[in-house]
């Protein structure tokens, strides 16, 4: 019987891509057996929720848990599914569409697409561990010239232990939170390394890269700030050009099974690296050579990827790669026991009942913004005081752009920078995109209420790159604001990563989305000085405290929550996102040492 067939699938949450899949293979090599095909189906839902496998353990144990799925949908799942998984002729042979992996307890089941990008990552981490990195010459010389600041008594420079591991060894990761270093660390190490090579009569080759063109711009613009704050003779060939990783690696216009070319490089680094999903990943290191390193950048507390894997996150908590990851803790951004500080940490933790206390301290939103944190609760949109505190929060870009159409004059490019910045200096994040609390919808209301029209463009429609566009030279993610240029025609102003302004006729702009309000996926890798953080009123599984704590650490200033029901909040809190993956266990081959956290 096929899963396709009643009474299988008809009220499940399938999509239609894992209806089609079980289908396929039952067409391909039929089974009698009608569980494989539930496993087929439910291994290809996992892979599209983000899940590297179907954990056929958790599936047994806690399969509405697993699954995400009401309790009438989960009754359907018969009982002895996983018991029908060591016979599944699909997952038989070296090409076999699904890969099933038992070891111990561990009971997983793959696409095989997935598991050979998972092999693929632990086979080069498994190689770079097993290589020597020959430091640089006078190493402690190096880093007491660039790490001067005074750190706490008796407290270790976590910056400058970064540093030194990640010169030491061929590939280390730097996580830690908002505010904690990572990016003038890197810059150090630039400029360690290009020193070092000065000394060894050659350059260094190094490349830069972030997984969206956003966060490549704002790495460049970091990277070349502090980089200005180091003495000149340590500035000299240091990179700053951040690219996207499509670009780095090649894969514009081409397919993702292509194979994936060696670098020219010396050093790789990518920030932001709790974006990069498993095939990303997997074709970074295969790309990166083996005697280059690697050094991954981010926030291992942060959403993960969109698409399948939990890539930072699991590698954080291997034991075998503790003496190559770092922790810095420290935010220079905002102090552990401010408000948003300490917001962060209690999602963090999942601690529901100091989320309760403190959201009973939390000031209710006032329209003089005195509070750096402060709260909403409307009972639905549109409502007087979220148009408030929007008005409130664009006020200044809004006098700007104002101004600049009622004197009926082009827009020149020192005003466009202006209004840009203007306009980033507040941001209304979703953490759902569509329904009566989604970005979709919050963009509508804002834009009525700050008094644009309906038309489609208009001067001060801000928008955002949904893909990347090679022959623009824009990137995903990439926002712009649309605004009158000669004889009142509109064009959209694009900053680069060199803070060059470029214009845009606005029908070249295919892939694009208004974005008075994102979601919060969409928002990694930025920051803003006031953001307000919509919750919907009704609980959902992409409501996490992942979410939470990425939506409230982008504020550096001033943050308001808008929350319709507490309860939704608190449950947001307690939910913590476990993607199913062998990253955490897999075969290494190298003993565990102790961690590096401050």
């Amino acid at each position: 019987m096929s899963l396709c067939d009643p009474p299988w699938g008809a009220d499940l949450p399938f999509t239609p891509l894992d209806l089609a899949f079980a289908q396929f293979l039952q067409e391909r090599e039929p089974a009698g057996d009608s569980r494989h095909a539930w496993l087929a189906a439910l291994a290809s839902h996992q892979l599209g929720r983000g899940h590297a496998c179907l954990d056929l353990g958790q599936l047994a144990a806690d399969a509405a848990g697993l699954l995400a799925w009401d309790d009438a949908a989960s009754a359907q799942i018969p009982r002895d599914l996983a018991d029908a998984a060591p016979r599944l002729a699909w997952a038989q042979g070296a090409s076999s569409p699904l890969v099933l992996v038992e070891d111990g307890a561990v009971r997983r089941l793959y696409l095989r697409r997935a598991w050979s990008a998972e092999q693929r990552i632990l086979e080069q981490l498994s190689a770079r561990l097993a290589r020597r990195c020959p430091p640089p010459f006078r190493l402690a010389e190096q880093l007491d010239a660039l790490f001067t600041s005074p750190v706490p008594a008796g407290l270790p420079d976590w910056q400058r232990v970064a540093c030194e591991v990640a010169a030491s060894h061929y590939f280390t990761v730097i996580t830690g939170g908002p505010g904690t270093g990572k990016t003038t660390t890197v810059t150090r190490l630039l400029a360690l390394l290009a020193s070092d090579a000065r000394a060894r009569g050659s350059v260094l080759r190094a490349h830069l890269a972030a997984p969206t063109g956003k966060a490549a711009s704002r790495l460049s613009q970091s990277i070349g700030k502090r980089l200005r704050e180091l003495p000149l003779a340590l500035q000299e060939g240091v990179p700053t050009q951040a690219t996207t990783l499509h670009q780095l690696l090649n894969l514009r216009g081409t397919s993702r099974a292509a194979p994936t070319p060696q670098l020219a490089t010396d050093l790789v680094i990518v920030d932001e690296a709790s974006m990069v999903d498993l095939e990303m990943m997997a074709r970074l290191l295969d790309a990166v050579p083996r005697n280059a390193r690697l050094v991954l950048l981010g926030d291992k507390d942060q959403l993960a990827s969109v698409e399948a894997g939990a890539v930072l996150a699991q590698l954080c908590e291997r034991p075998q790669l503790a003496a190559q990851i770092v922790t810095l803790q420290y935010s220079h951004r905002f102090a552990n026991d401010s408000g948003i500080g300490r917001w962060a940490q209690v999602v963090n933790a999942g601690d529901a009942s100091q989320a309760a206390a403190l959201w009973q301290q939390l000031p209710r939103w006032s329209s003089l913004g005195e509070a750096p944190m402060q709260r909403l609760a409307p009972a639905r949109l549109p409502d007087a005081q979220f148009t408030a505190a929007v008005r409130a929060g664009w006020s200044a870009w809004r006098e700007q752009l104002a101004d600049l159409v009622a004197r009926r004059e082009a827009c020149s490019d020192a005003e466009a920078i202006e209004l840009l910045e203007a306009f980033a200096a507040f941001q209304v994040l979703g953490a759902l995109r569509q329904g009566p609390w989604g970005t979709e919808q919050l963009n509508g209301l804002i834009a009525r209420s700050l008094g644009f029209g309906r038309e489609r463009w208009y001067a001060g429609r801000p928008v955002m790159v949904t893909h990347n566009d090679y022959t623009l030279k824009l990137m995903n993610g990439d926002v712009g604001l649309t605004l009158p240029r000669e004889g009142g025609a509109l064009r959209v102003a694009f900053l680069d990563a060199e803070g060059a302004l470029r214009w845009v006729l606005p029908s070249r702009l295919e892939g694009v989305e208004t974005v008075f309000a994102m979601t919060v996926h969409k928002s990694q890798g930025s920051e803003y000085g006031e953001v307000l953080l919509v919750l919907p009123d009704q609980a959902s599984p992409v409501l996490t405290r992942e979410l939470l704590y990425t939506g409230i650490t982008r504020a550096m200033r001033r943050l308001t929550l808008l929350v319709p029901e507490r309860k939704v909040l608190l449950e947001a809190v307690r939910r913590r996102v476990r993607r199913s993956g062998g990253l955490v266990d897999g075969p290494l081959g190298r003993s565990a040492q102790g961690p590096l956290t401050g």
